[in-house]
Formats: C-alpha cells, structure tokens, sequence
C-alpha cells in the first residue's frame, strides 16, 4: 500500500488538512490521479474527511492523516512475522525482536480501538540508559532485574479477580548504538567511542595495504 511513492507523498502532505485541489497544485499531479490514491487512502484508514466544502456546483472534500506518524505492524507480514512462543530463548536478539514485532502488533491494534471508541488506552512504558564496566556486571544486572521482575509480578497477579484483566509486561536490555566522535578536523580519524578522543598531534596512518612477508 505505502511502497507507492506517491501516496506516501500525499500521505506526508495531509499531515496538514487538503483537497484532491490543493494536492494536485503541491505534487504537479492531475487532480484525477490524486483523487484516486486519496480514495485508496481513505478505504484502508489513512485518511479521514474534515469536512466537505460547496465550490458552485462541486463539493471539496478536505482530508487529514489519521495520524502524524505510522509504524507497519507485522500483522502486515503475517505468514513471515515472528513469533515469540516458536522459540523462546531470554538472551537471544531474535526472540527480542519476535517479542517487540507482538508488541507493535498488539499495542497497534489496541490504540485503533481505543481512538475509535474515543477512550485512553492504559499503558505504561520506561526507556533509561545504564553504562556496565564489565559483562560480569552486565549479567549480574540481569539476573537481579529478572528476580526483582519475577517478585513484583508474583505480588500483583491475582488470576481469579472478578472483572481483572491481564496485562502484558515486555523488559528489554540491549546495548546502545555507538556514535562516533566527530572531531572537529575532518582529517583525523573517527571513533565509535565517544569517550575516546584521538590524538591531534599523532601521525595518520598510512593509507593501503601493510608490509608482507617475503618468500
């Protein structure tokens, strides 16, 4: 649906309200074009009408983005997706990227029913940075934050409360992109270590291949 490059333009131009009209002048299209990618739009729920604008005999129809930004849930992969329950395995990145593939997939389908019954979906979400010094410490962290996890799920589960409901909780630990340090003379070289500066007054190294051993 998205792939095509000129509904994701008129996607991105409806950020702001418009009309097949308005449309055609940004994009150089016909408004004939734009008025059938913009029905396709509409039908499968990207855009959504305003209001509709009497211009002598015509009526304008002006439409919006349903939303600012759109992230494509696996569900849209469904014979490919990954599933978490295949292969369950806590230290591997593939089960959690299985588990976050569920977690767009589930939270995208509860957010549509919430903004269409007009209710507030309850949700609760943490995002933090913590900087180990060593493995050791990194699996010492884990393992403590899986037994605190395991506490705090076992003193809050109540599996026979009348009208409860259950909740999915996802934690996640994984290390953070490098950046690379961006020297301010463009000649020396990069570090993917922030913290590690080079050395202005060192030599560049020799560009090409090094010295071979003779047979």
């Amino acid at each position: 649906m998205l792939d095509d490059p000129v509904r994701a333009r008129l996607l991105a131009a409806l950020a702001e309200p418009g009309s097949a009209t308005t449309l055609a002048a940004q994009t150089g299209l016909t408004r004939q074009k734009v008025n059938y990618h913009l029905r396709t739009l509409e039908q499968h729920g990207f855009i959504e009408l305003v209001e509709e604008r009497r211009k002598g005999n015509c009526t304008e129809r002006v439409l919006q983005a349903t939303a600012s930004s759109y992230v494509i849930s696996p569900a849209a992969l469904a014979d490919v997706a990954p599933d978490p329950d295949r292969a369950r395995d806590e230290t591997s990145a593939r089960w959690m990227l299985a588990l976050a593939a569920r977690l767009i997939k589930e939270v995208g389908e509860l957010l549509a029913g919430a903004t269409a019954a007009r209710k507030q979906l309850a949700t609760f979400a943490v995002d933090s940075e913590v900087r180990f010094a060593t493995a050791a410490d990194r699996a010492a962290f884990a393992a403590e934050l899986s037994e605190a996890v395991t506490a705090l799920v076992a003193k809050h589960h109540d599996e026979k409360a009348p009208g409860g409901r259950k909740h999915r909780l996802v934690v996640a630990l994984h290390p953070s992109l490098k950046i690379p340090y961006l020297h301010p003379d463009p000649h020396l070289h990069l570090h993917p270590d922030p913290n590690v500066h080079p050395d202005p007054n060192a030599n560049p190294s020799p560009v090409g291949p090094g010295p071979t051993e003779e047979s």
